[in-house]
């Protein structure tokens, strides 16, 4: 094809490109539509990759995945009208885990608006509720410039999506190259890394110094930030026991002598100060309530809004999660006044409830019983896992049960959907992070209901050559929904629109190409992962787990009381 600049012109695709170049995006995740192939076009003279998924829901889910990953945003392109209404799901799912992305949709000619165009739908407006930004793209040269514009805007506050239409001749069309505005890389965003108050800074280095029963959560905006390492150092510093939820699990790791998982309840009903970095007062928080009355509790949050909404609390401290602890640390180091060594016999109590509750469920987690106990399923998952495994869940029952076990090793290691519990977030995950990361080995934990949602681009993992062990705890049943039928209507009424058909998901796995094997023995389970591990393929282990088991996460959700 002749090429356009050396006339001094260019489309409006190769200027979405050039945009998508230019902030570091290095893959698109995508279902093809007439409205859209000018994008490829410019993404193929740009060097970005193109990923062709099976369903715009995967394209979307696999852009929020690959920030999660990366810590760059992510970025899908799907076609207008049903193309665009199927990726909603995947934004909604992005604005509630605060993750940055940017869906392009496609649009009708400008030319043809109010006229019935192929797949003509007011998706500004229906994207409006669940994005930080959204905009159809006026002008042609204006393409870059818009792009840009709906990034910047990711990271207003706490990160999240921005959506973009474009109409199909305003992507078609060419304009002098000098007629557009092409923000150069790294010069159209500001750093939006604030350290807080400095004098909230020093009263929370106060609270912590003379703090006798301090604890900590660590939320997802502390690996969002890259927050790691002044998140460690706080807490080994001021000796403070960790929880750690979201994308924050495996700040610390399993066995260091701050990382605790299952005493949280205890600990946040008996310390005298709590500290919650980086997660809302949602559901998952009791929204507040949780937390003892008689603490004096404190939240960091990079969202204003967040702070103090449900709950009222002592101390709010916007601004950078990893840079205000960083902070607080430093202006603790100074005065330390032996109190965290003496806060030992805290950490034991602790510890001694922490292994009350494994005691507990240790029968469970070393259970021979078949159908195989979620519990042993979960525990052998845990085990199975290395440094790299990056560990994803998705689904209902069977995830909360491996909340509750399986511990990643290292930070950006675990992956869930965040508080939207949007099911069908595994594949794309996968397909986002083994692309992003091809080094770390990828396991995912699937409902049987969950992975059906999106399970056909297993396919597309195959397609792509990427390697990744999957496993499926098979109920045939969506069994945290049965669970709540049966407690409010009946064991006579636990049926109703919630059972699922046996199917056999290794043979679905080996019909695409990838590795598939059966498992009803719970000794089976270790030497079948091995075996998907070592097979190099994508891979599906299909494990009949007992469908009368329910973790207690399920069973004490407020909505079946």
């Amino acid at each position: 094809m002749p090429d356009d600049n050396s006339q001094n012109l260019i489309s409006g695709g190769h200027l979405v490109a050039k945009a998508l170049k230019a902030e570091g995006v290095e893959v698109i995740y995508t279902l093809c539509g007439g409205h859209i192939i000018d994008i490829y076009d410019g993404c193929v003279d740009e060097g970005i990759e193109v990923v062709d998924v099976r369903h715009e829901q995967v394209a979307a889910h696999a852009a929020d995945g690959y920030a999660r990953i990366t810590g760059k945003p992510g970025c899908a392109v799907v076609t207008a009208g049903p193309g665009t209404t199927d990726a909603v799901t995947g934004v909604a799912n992005a604005f509630r885990a605060e993750s940055p992305m940017l869906l392009i949709g496609g649009q009708g000619a400008h030319t043809q608006h109010k006229m019935g165009s192929l797949q003509d739908l007011p998706h500004v407006d229906m994207m409006t509720p669940i994005t930080k930004f959204a905009a159809t793209v006026p002008d042609t040269a204006r393409a870059a410039d818009m792009v840009s514009m709906a990034f910047r805007e990711c990271y207003h506050g706490a990160p999240g999506p921005s959506f973009l239409e474009i109409p199909r001749d305003v992507l078609d069309a060419k304009v002098p190259v000098d007629k557009a505005r092409v923000p150069a890389a790294g010069q159209y965003r500001a750093s939006t890394r604030s350290a807080g108050d400095p004098e909230a800074v020093e009263k929370l280095a106060d609270l912590l110094v003379h703090a006798e029963k301090p604890a900590i959560l660590l939320g997802s905006q502390v690996w969002t930030t890259r927050g790691t390492a002044s998140a460690v150092d706080l807490v080994r510093t001021l000796n403070i026991p960790a929880y750690m939820n979201g994308a924050g699990r495996g700040t610390l790791p399993p066995g260091d002598p701050h990382h605790f998982q299952l005493s949280r309840r205890y600990a946040f009903s008996n310390a005298d100060v709590i500290v919650i970095v980086g997660t809302p007062f949602d559901f998952r928080m009791g929204y507040g309530k949780r937390l003892s009355p008689d603490a004096t509790v404190v939240q960091i949050d990079l969202d204003y809004r967040t702070v103090g909404k449900n709950r009222d609390i002592d101390l709010g401290i916007v601004g950078d999660p990893g840079l205000v602890l960083k902070s607080v640390a430093e202006a603790a180091s100074g005065r330390l006044n032996g109190g965290a060594s003496k806060r030992k016999e805290w950490l034991d109590e602790l510890r001694a409830a922490e292994q009350s509750a494994i005691e507990k469920r240790l029968p469970s987690l070393k259970s021979d019983a078949s159908p195989i106990h979620p519990y042993r399923l979960v525990s052998e998952i845990n085990d199975f896992l290395t440094e790299d495994s990056v560990y994803i869940g998705d689904g209902g029952d069977i995830v909360t049960f491996s909340g509750q076990v399986v511990q990643p090793k290292s930070p950006g290691h675990w992956m869930d959907p965040g508080p939207l519990g949007t099911l069908g977030v595994g594949i794309p995950f996968v397909l986002a992070a083994k692309k992003a990361r091809p080094d770390k080995e990828v396991v995912a934990l699937f409902g049987d209901g969950a992975f059906s949602l999106t399970g056909w681009d297993f396919e597309t993992l195959v397609r792509y050559d990427l390697p990744f062990v999957g496993i499926v705890g098979n109920n045939s049943s969506m069994n945290q929904i049965r669970y709540g039928q049966a407690a409010k209507y009946g064991l006579e009424r636990e049926r109703v629109g919630n059972t699922l058909g046996d199917v056999h998901y290794d043979k679905f796995a080996q019909m695409l190409g990838g590795y598939g094997e059966e498992v009803r023995d719970p000794a089976d389970i270790g030497p079948a992962l091995r075996r998907a591990r070592e097979s190099g393929k994508p891979s599906l282990i299909n494990v009949w787990v007992d469908p009368d088991a329910y973790a207690p996460g399920t069973m004490n959700q407020t909505m079946y009381k």
